[in-house]
């Protein structure tokens, strides 16, 4: 497989657990921001391009959401950094992604980064910064997961199906690996979900659950 081939697949993949359980997703990673939107009237947006002429490179912002934020219209975006792509101008990437999306929607923008490599060393700054000694220009910050610094113990009872599909992205060494997938299984059996949703969240997991761990066991 390719490495374009496997991006896809990548983005695909975590397109479609993000969408298919984003209330789910949000509740688990960002609680307080869960109680402010309006899961009524969610609407996921087409793929969105951005466009980088300086550097003539087109991108695409992963998923797009439009709801309602404290009742005022506005949008989440989750951008999805595939594993073993670490850059170091990340966050000035994501401020180019809301400015951008910002500059088209005008409203009031969640910008959320979830970083999947597999190399739990890598710390990814929070906040992009335009300063002079003589004054502060801009401060921009933007939420961040970063799965393989989680803790898989910590979200085997949290009774959330995106908690059990991203167990399989998480920090375990090699020898909780076998233990990794039971608890996973028995998450699915305690959620009883219908057996599409089933397939989605098992998929997930097998593709990186059986990847073999490229870090040193503690």
């Amino acid at each position: 497989m390719s490495d374009v081939e496997h991006r896809v697949d990548h983005d695909r993949l975590f397109k479609e657990l993000v969408q298919e359980f984003f209330e789910e997703f949000m509740v688990l990673f960002f609680p307080d921001i869960y109680e402010e939107v309006d899961f009524a009237h969610l609407k996921f947006l087409d793929k969105e391009l951005i466009n980088d002429v300086s550097r003539r490179e087109k991108r695409y912002v992963d998923i797009v959401v439009e709801t309602q934020l404290r009742n005022e219209d506005g949008l989440i975006i989750v951008h999805v950094e595939p594993q073993a792509s670490y850059q170091a101008d990340f966050n000035e990437r994501m401020f180019r992604y809301v400015s951008r999306l910002y500059e088209k929607h005008r409203k009031r923008i969640v910008p959320i980064a979830i970083f999947s490599y597999d190399d739990e060393n890598k710390k990814e700054p929070t906040t992009f910064r335009m300063s002079f000694p003589f004054m502060d220009v801009l401060r921009f910050d933007y939420l961040t997961i970063e799965l393989k610094s989680l803790n898989w113990r910590q979200f085997v009872w949290k009774y959330n199906p995106v908690a059990g599909a991203l167990l399989s992205k998480m920090g375990y060494t090699k020898e909780e690996k076998v233990e990794v997938k039971k608890e996973f299984l028995r998450m699915l059996v305690r959620l009883e979900l219908d057996p599409a949703r089933n397939h989605l969240l098992t998929a997930f997991f097998e593709t990186y659950n059986r990847k073999k761990i490229p870090y040193k066991t503690k």
